[in-house]
């Protein structure tokens, strides 16, 4: 358990170590770590560096936190993010986020490979999440509200800015990237979905399935940050196809889509970039 006291010893020991502010933060999911290392003037911190900071252990997880500046922006990158089915609480795996929110982060920026539910996605399609479906049985705000982060009952209506949504659909029109828009469904893993789980969720309205960024996403709206999830279609989800599933790939896959997440990242910084001067 963790309160105000952790998350400010962990804020002041990451600001003690880089000189910039950046007001926007991308957690970087399987595979999709090289994002960070293309930026300027970075400073990387080792996850096991920082007090109270959850270890990753899932692959194609570095466990870095990289600061600098991507096209010029300033940008806080996550190589790597904790899950439910590491063995942590969803209080744990938000804890990097509430932390970023008191370093002044006020736009998250979650990345994320899952699988295609929706009949017309194929492995490689960039997805932007509208919404989201929690079937994790957590929630990171269980337990005694702390009122410095967010009210007890925090609005979901728009947990995926609108604004945002709308900044990376032109961002990637000027990149020339072909972007869909979907409703993410979280299981806590780490078995993949049945065939019958895959079913129901596309019953229920769902187009991917992951084991993260649910509890993320409410932890960040809870803090009052703006919120945008771009999701790589690693395979097609169970019973799609007689292939079995593999976290091989699952790695595969994003190593294939990682120059143009990096491209579409770039160009939504600059566009959103003249709101957080």
């Amino acid at each position: 358990m963790y309160g105000p006291e952790e998350i400010l010893r962990a804020k002041e020991a990451i600001a003690r170590r880089i000189s910039l502010e950046p007001p926007i933060a991308v957690v970087l999911g399987s595979g999709l770590g090289a994002l960070a290392n293309g930026l300027d003037e970075a400073v990387a911190i080792p996850y096991d560096e920082l007090p109270f900071w959850p270890h990753s252990t899932a692959p194609g997880h570095a466990g870095r936190l990289v600061v600098g500046r991507l096209s010029g922006i300033p940008l806080l990158a996550m190589q790597g993010r904790v899950h439910l089915y590491e063995g942590y609480s969803a209080r744990d795996v938000v804890f990097p986020l509430r932390v970023l929110a008191a370093l002044g982060v006020r736009t998250y920026v979650a990345t994320n490979a899952s699988g295609g539910v929706n009949l017309a996605y194929r492995p490689g399609d960039l997805v932007l999440v509208e919404d989201h479906i929690n079937l994790m049985g957590d929630n990171p705000l269980v337990g005694t509200n702390e009122e410095t982060w967010g009210v007890r009952f925090p609005d979901m209506t728009e947990a995926y800015s609108p604004r945002l949504i709308k900044a990376a659909e032109k961002a990637a029109a000027s990149e020339g990237i072909w972007l869909k828009r979907g409703v993410y469904v979280g299981f806590k893993g780490p078995s993949f979905e049945t065939p019958a789980e895959i079913r129901m969720a596309r019953i229920l309205g769902g187009d991917l399935v992951g084991m993260s960024t649910i509890p993320e996403v409410i932890a960040a709206n809870h803090l009052g940050l703006e919120v945008i999830a771009i999701s790589c279609v690693a395979n097609f989800a169970a019973g799609m196809t007689k292939n079995r599933l593999t976290h091989e790939e699952v790695l595969e896959e994003m190593g294939k889509a990682s120059d143009r997440l990096i491209r579409l990242v770039r160009a939504f910084l600059r566009e959103i970039a003249e709101t957080h001067v």
